[in-house]
Parts: C-alpha cells; structure tokens; sequence
C-alpha cells in the first residue's frame, strides 16, 4: 500500500532523533508511521498493546520492522516517561485517545486516557526538554463552552481540557505545542467511533453491500493520510507557544460524498440518513497551512478511490473484516 502515501511525505533530515506516536494502533497514528517510515525517520510506537492490524494494512512487514513498537498505559506517567529517556525522543505526536462512544460507556477510562495521558505526554516533554509536540485535540472540542450551538460531549471535555493543560504548559514552564482538531477522517483504517461510517459506505461500495450512513447533511471529508501529514509537518521543527488549529479537510455534505463514491460505482447502494452531525465543519484549514506550511491535500474523489481501491485488495486478503 505504498501508493496511499506518495502524496503525503516528509524529510528524514528534520528529525535529529526519534519521532515517538502514541496511539500509533489508531488509524491516524498508522499512516503518522507510514509517513516517517517511508521518509527514513527513525520512529517509536507506543500504544497500550500490540495489535498492529492497522500499521499493517499500509506497511508491508519489512516496514513495520523498522518501528520500534513499545507497550504500555499511556495514564501512566513514569511508563511515558520511561519510553521518552530511553530513546532519545526528539519529538512527539500524542494521539492516543478514547473516542465519543468510549467516554460515555466509560467516563472514568476515558479521562484518564485523554487527559491524565496527555498530561503525562506534556510532564514527559518538560522534563526531557522535547520541543517539537503536537497532539490531537478534536472538532468536539467546540461542544464544551457553554452555550454552544454544538453538540457536548464528555470526550469533548476532555479534548477542550487538553487545549487548557497545552496552554498552561507553555504558560508555566514554556513546553511548546500544536494542537489539531481533526473533523471527521476517513480512509483505510478508519473503523472505529461515530464518524466512521463514511469509510464504512466505502467498504460497503467494494463489497457490493447496501449500507446507510446515520447522518447526513454538512460535514468534513478529512483523509486519514491528509491529517497525518499534518501532524508530521507540525513537529518538523521546534514550537513555539501552544496554538490550536481546526483541520477539516474538504467541507462537503454526506449526500455529495456519496455521490462521487457512485460515480466510482454505479451499483453502489449507499445512501444517508438520520440528522447531521452536531459539530462544525465550515472553518477551513488556511490557518493550520499558514502556521506549518503545505502538509499535501487530496480531493474527496482522489481520496474515495484510492480508499475504494485499497479496500478491493485488503478485503480478499482478509486483512479487513467485511463485518459491519
């Protein structure tokens, strides 16, 4: 699955020492591995367990054995800052979460992953001097003030909580940071939390199966390669202060991201239904480009077909379930 990141890339040379991902079993922490593999960064996954199912869907086996692969509670803070000293880490993407589901099935779980583990990241950073950090925050995150228009939602609390601790670091002990809301991503291994489904419509398209997705109206197209570049971009150089940039993709609506996965194949029985989602998806990405510099892009009809494509060769390989 080369082919998937040839858009995306960065330079090897802008990394003096390890690149460490947490969350790097995620979906976009495996195309983040992707990207620094295939540039030659040295790169260090931590997740809380071993499954690298997703990695390998876009890495071949030669790859991934070149990503030091280290596990361990992203909650627990002398295990982070263990993994930090003993590699000499130069940089850090935090993407290690629990997603909207998961908070509320789990609320207890869910702060101590998205936000004892985040402080654990920013406590590791400090004391190792890392400059170069970037961590996902969310679009969720604009349902936490009060009297929003958007949806609240414990993981947006805690992601809005993450954007205060970012801050306070820089404030007290000048730790630098970028934060990145991602809007809704999608692409191969995209196959978890409540935005998902329209990865699923495309996986659903390859199978020739009938899906609906349960949302419509306005949304953002976000390819998971897109956002990942981003976050490799962010850390290329050193931070400075703790901004936070929204990362929508192609703003569109489900009913137009459907209809181009049609266009791919005609016999396509996906629709949408159900209300919108409650989050925002006007602003643009312009911000986030002026601040790190052009991270690539791709079009919501590029980034269905090679989406659609990978699907045709990872379903009968049976590295992709067909249950959904």
């Amino acid at each position: 699955m080369e082919s998937l990141t040839r858009r995306f890339t960065a330079r090897s040379a802008d990394f003096e020492g390890p690149v460490l991902v947490t969350g790097a079993g995620g979906c976009i922490g495996s195309w983040t591995l992707a990207i620094l593999v295939r540039a030659g960064a040295p790169v260090v996954a931590f997740d809380l367990s071993d499954d690298r199912r997703r990695p390998g869907l876009l890495l071949s086996e030669a790859e991934l054995g070149r990503v030091v692969w280290e596990v361990g509670d992203i909650a627990d803070p002398e295990a982070v800052e263990r993994v930090v000293s003993r590699h000499g880490t130069s940089a850090i993407i935090h993407l290690a979460a629990l997603q909207v589901p998961f908070c509320r099935a789990d609320p207890i779980g869910g702060a101590r992953v998205n936000v004892v583990g985040t402080v654990a990241v920013f406590e590791a950073a400090r004391r190792h001097g890392v400059r170069r950090l970037a961590y996902a925050s969310s679009v969720a995150a604009h349902g936490a003030p009060p009297e929003t228009p958007w949806l609240a939602t414990l993981y947006g609390a805690y992601k809005a909580c993450d954007e205060a601790i970012a801050r306070a670091y820089w404030q007290d002990w000048q730790v630098p940071s970028l934060g990145i809301r991602p809007g809704v991503a999608y692409g191969v291994g995209r196959d978890q939390g409540m935005t998902s489904k329209t990865t699923v419509a495309i996986l659903a398209a390859a199978l020739g199966r009938e899906y609906e997705v349960p949302f419509r109206g306005p949304v953002s197209y976000l390819y998971a390669g897109e956002i990942a570049s981003a976050f490799v971009r962010a850390v290329s150089r050193d931070g400075d202060g703790a901004p936070v940039f929204d990362c929508n993709g192609v703003v569109t609506t489900v009913e137009d991201g459907l209809e181009a996965l049609r266009r791919l194949v005609p016999r396509a029985r996906v629709r949408a239904g159900g209300d919108p989602l409650p989050f925002p998806v006007e602003d643009s990405d312009a911000l986030l480009r002026a601040h790190i510099g052009d991270y690539g892009a791709i079009s919501l009809e590029e980034g269905t077909a090679e989406t659609l494509r990978a699907f045709e060769v990872l379903v009968p390989e049976g590295k992709v379930s067909a249950d959904f």
